[in-house]
């Protein structure tokens, strides 16, 4: 890595950065939660809810006293719930162990439930100026692009951040510039390399993509049956899902793994990162035998995007 291919992806992201609200802000509390909602997430998507979250949650010690159903609802439509989670028990932690103040130091910011390497290294460059590198999908990428080194193990890329980041001049705006070159120059399958300030560094520059890209794991099909129990009067029959169940501690109708594909074509499609999901609703008659409550009004629960299509299917909307 050289100074000058530092100077001009620097140069390049202060003429071309997005202008995103968690980069007006030092304040760990705003960086954390931004750097959370953003693993696997898109920006587009997170941009609402970010603005949204301190309307309910305006600091640490709001969201530790919240309960956790209100956390959830408050994540409702960004996926991977257990991030949701993990804010709130690390909000806890932070009250409890550090008197509402977000710690300073590494290892103790590392300590905080979701909080791993390259998030505590966000947290530190962004609020405190420490030359920490950030490891997302991005800056993965783009390393490995840069190094010609498409299967460089996790190790190899955070001696490579590190060397990075001690060359550069202010830590934060490095860690941005890698960031947002990964995210919108040096795209997972249309990188834009005529566009690249560093492309005549880059030993992948231009080679075909099928040399750079990380294998994904395959997609897992499971076939869902929804129990269905709506009652004019009372509403829908609603169960909160376990600990260790996909979508854990949100509310749904029951539902029932089926053992095979059923020959009627579901009601819905709905995608996961490592999973399909078959949705088969089903109506169903007389009394639940699942543990769960009649719910009147769905708005006021966290339910996953996939559960909230398939009930608008059959009339029963927030």
């Amino acid at each position: 890595m050289s100074s000058i291919r530092c100077e001009a992806l620097v140069a390049w992201y202060a003429q071309h950065a997005r202008d995103l609200p968690w980069r007006h802000t030092a304040d760990p509390y705003h960086i954390w939660v931004s750097e959370i909602m953003l693993q696997q997430t898109q920006v587009k998507t997170v941009l609402p809810r970010y603005l949204q979250w301190f309307e309910v949650f305006p600091d640490v010690a709001a969201l530790a006293a919240a309960p956790l159903d209100q956390v959830l609802k408050a994540w409702e439509g960004l996926g991977y719930y257990r991030r949701a989670r993990f804010l709130h028990q690390a909000a806890t932690d932070v009250v409890e162990r550090f008197g509402s103040r977000f710690p300073q130091e590494f290892a103790a910011m590392m300590s905080l439930p979701g909080i791993g390497r390259s998030t505590a290294g966000a947290i530190a460059s962004f609020c405190y100026g420490m030359r920490t590198p950030v490891l997302d999908g991005n800056v993965k990428r783009v390393l490995r692009r840069w190094h010609g080194q498409p299967e460089a193990t996790d190790r190899l890329l955070w001696e490579q951040a590190q060397q990075a980041i001690d060359l550069a001049g202010d830590p934060a705006i490095w860690n941005q510039a890698m960031m947002e070159l990964g995210a919108t120059v040096c795209t997972p399958t249309s990188p834009d390399c005529q566009s690249c300030p560093v492309a005549r560094y880059c030993l992948s520059a231009d080679q075909p993509m099928d040399a750079v890209i990380v294998k994904k794991r395959a997609v897992r099909d499971l076939h869902w049956r929804i129990d269905l129990y709506i009652c004019p009067d009372r509403g829908i029959w609603m169960t909160q899902r376990g600990e260790q169940e996909i979508w854990a501690g949100l509310w749904t109708p029951p539902i029932r793994e089926l053992a095979s594909e059923p020959a009627v074509a579901p009601c819905l499609v709905h995608l996961l990162t490592h999973r399909r999901l078959h949705l088969y609703g089903e109506r169903q008659t007389g009394n639940p035998i699942t543990a769960g409550q009649w719910v009147s009004d769905i708005s006021q629960l966290a339910l996953p995007t996939g559960i909230l299509r398939l009930l608008a299917r059959y009339g029963v909307q927030p």
